[in-house]
């Protein structure tokens, strides 16, 4: 459409015309024009018109959505609202810069609204009571930067814009969406997940390097990549995204990286996921709700401790912002459209004069609290400065009193990190290199041998106890060449459980001991019909653990939890490096080999790391995971075991 140019920015906000701008590149800004119309579900998502002709919707995707998933939140009735896109402008990014506004936006009433002391006691309540509880493995709770704003909303949107597009470098997406009664302006650095032409890509992002006074070096750098916390948090949100991927991808999805993701005030590191899907978009936003990154895993769980710990509704935070563009030509039997939905992080929402800037830590069994405490600050802070609420140089500084700031006075030289120089420092891309050198090779390199592998022609049923490791299960078991099915532990019949081939009895939080877990009462129910009727079993994890129960092997919890911990066991004799997402272990005497009919492979204290007898084996790690090395070689011995014949 003709007649819009830059300057008709501040005419479409005056009007209370609703709107969105995006920048995705260095040189363009996108103006989106169009009907606001709010829905209850994806499936909703209007993406035909009245005569099934395909149109562009961009959509805010709340929190809140989980719940087609069936996992819990709080439900502050944040719509899924959706922009039917009347017109997309493309306009350059310089003029847009010259024509938006420069004002003093200023904040009263300013601060988080839950204090250091106290977010630094719920970090340890997460660690303690449900990390360190076998809940899982990381999670993220979040706090809110709040403060007063009298600016006019889209006025103070669009001078925010400005500032972001100004000041901000390396973001994904650089946007500012104006609605009635509601304003999102952000910088998100992380593309959640994204489909073009069928290609479906997922770019988690952990770790986060505060640049230090003077800009980065490669020292400083280096002791950010050399930190086990946050190579251990990346490497655990990768293994849930490829759970997703596993879900919606035929192909299972390939990694990339690690790479350094630079912002102008945060460095972070990330990997890159591919695979081919040929479904719906919106089906593949559902399958994917939500990023790892900014709740925890297994995913499931993660939204249950987040309301236990969360004591308000999160709104978009953590959502994505969804735009559903269609595609040219598309086959019969591909999608409509292709999707790009970042991550609404890094957004200052303002909603009846309330300014909120939402930011979490990712909590892990290493994770110091204060430390924790100082991650929020240092991302609140980087919002705030970057859409020139608060000056830069003060953005490392604790950030609780009211402040005001025109956009003016930002300093446009304050140091940033080079990603060019750094990223290519011999130190630090060997330090990124290596981490590779950690991985399974099944997911950084081609397969090629699905469903020709060496158990071609056997079926098995997956029972997932929440824990969707088992679509990455399922994807190998399928490269092994056998026939698979996913099937819930509260909907999985008896019937389905006799009638099966193969059950492999998957992983899931919480503590196996639990008398009064419907789960784990499913659970157990599972693999004593499978041992009673001498059926194929693999226990996974938690079901490993429920099958040594069964045999009257102890139960303890560890000292210190296993989430994500990679280690080198000995499996009957063979040598094998597994990652271990556990709490608790099924524990014997110090070289105990045996019991009952089950052959036991324990390391010296008696930690039990595997169980195999007549058409049962188990595994306490996770052959899935991208820490299992050893993995898919470990996977085909134990199958093999389950599978051969009782008299054999």
């Amino acid at each position: 459409m003709t007649g819009y140019t830059p300057f008709s920015l501040r005419e479409l906000a005056a009007n209370g015309t609703p709107f969105a701008l995006i920048s995705r590149d260095e040189s363009t800004v996108e103006l989106l024009l169009g009907d606001v119309v709010d829905v209850e579900l994806l499936a909703d998502i209007p993406l035909v018109d009245g005569r099934g002709t395909p149109r562009e919707v961009l959509a805010l995707v709340p929190f809140r959505q989980v719940r087609e998933r069936g996992f819990e939140c709080h439900d502050d009735g944040a719509p899924l609202r959706c922009i039917v896109v009347t017109d997309h402008i493309t306009l350059n990014r310089a003029d847009v810069i010259d024509a938006l506004p420069s004002e003093t936006i200023a904040l009263a009433d300013a601060g988080f609204d839950i204090d250091d002391e106290d977010y630094a006691d719920i970090v340890r309540r997460v660690i303690s009571e449900e990390i360190g509880q076998g809940e899982g493995a990381n999670f993220v709770i979040r706090r809110d930067f709040v403060a007063a704003v009298t600016a006019d909303a889209a006025t103070a949107a669009l001078t925010w814009f400005k500032a972001l597009l100004e000041h901000e470098r390396g973001a994904y997406w650089t946007f500012a969406i104006v609605t009635d009664g509601h304003v999102a302006v952000g910088a998100s650095p992380e593309a959640h997940v994204s489909a073009q032409s069928g290609v479906v890509t997922m770019n988690p992002i952990s770790g986060t390097f505060r640049h230090p006074a003077g800009g980065a070096t490669a020292e400083t750098l280096t002791d950010f990549l050399e930190s086990t916390k946050e190579t251990e948090e990346l490497f655990m949100v990768v293994d849930e995204e490829l759970k997703m991927m596993s879900a919606v991808c035929s192909d299972g999805g390939r990694i990339t990286g690690p790479q350094l993701k630079v912002m102008s005030r945060l460095t972070h590191t990330e990997y890159v996921l591919r695979g081919r899907s040929k479904l719906d978009p919106r089906d593949i936003l559902r399958e994917t709700m939500f990023a790892p990154t900014v709740t925890g895993s297994p995913m499931q769980n993660a939204c249950t401790v987040i309301t236990r710990h969360e004591s308000t509704a999160r709104g978009y935070y953590s959502g994505v912002a969804a735009l559903f563009t269609p595609r040219e030509n598309p086959a019969a039997d591909e999608a409509t459209h292709d999707l790009d939905a970042p991550i609404l992080i890094r957004t200052a929402y303002l909603e009846d004069g309330r300014l909120r800037v939402p930011v979490g830590a990712t909590l892990v069994r290493h994770s110091d609290p204060y430390g924790e405490v100082g991650e929020t600050h240092g991302k609140a802070a980087g919002v705030l400065g970057a859409i020139g609420a608060i000056e830069l140089d003060n953005a490392m500084a604790p950030i609780s009193a009211a402040t005001a700031v025109s956009v003016d006075a930002i300093d446009e030289d304050a140091p940033a990190l080079q990603p060019r120089t750094l990223a290519e420092d011999p130190t630090i891309s060997t330090l990124l290199a290596s981490r590779n050198s950690r991985l399974a090779a099944f997911w950084l390199n081609p397969q090629g041998r699905d469903g020709a592998g060496p158990f071609a022609g056997h079926r098995a049923v997956v029972v997932d106890a929440e824990d969707r490791f088992t679509t990455m299960l399922a994807h190998q078991l399928r490269h092994l060449g056998l026939s698979v099915q996913i099937a819930p532990w509260d909907s999985v019949t008896d019937e389905q459980i006799d009638a099966a081939e193969l059950v492999v009895s998957g992983p899931g939080p919480g503590d196996p001991r639990d008398p009064d877990s419907p789960r784990m009462q499913r659970v157990r129910e599972i693999v004593a019909r499978r041992r009673e009727n001498h059926s194929p079993l693999l226990a996974v994890c938690l079901s490993h653990q429920v099958l040594a129960d069964s045999l009257g092997i102890d139960l303890a919890p560890l000292a210190t939890p296993h989430q994500g911990l990679q280690k080198s066991v000995d499996i009957f004799g063979v040598d094998a490096s597994i990652g271990f997402y556990n709490t608790f272990t099924a524990q014997v005497s110090p070289g105990t080999t045996h019991v009952d009919e089950a052959e036991i492979a324990a390391d010296a204290a008696g930690s039990v790391y595997a169980l195999r007898g007549p058409a049962f084996a188990s595994v306490q790690g996770h052959l899935e995971s991208i820490l299992s090395r050893d993995g898919m070689a470990t996977l085909e011995r134990l199958v093999g075991q389950a599978l051969k014949p009782v008299s054999a």
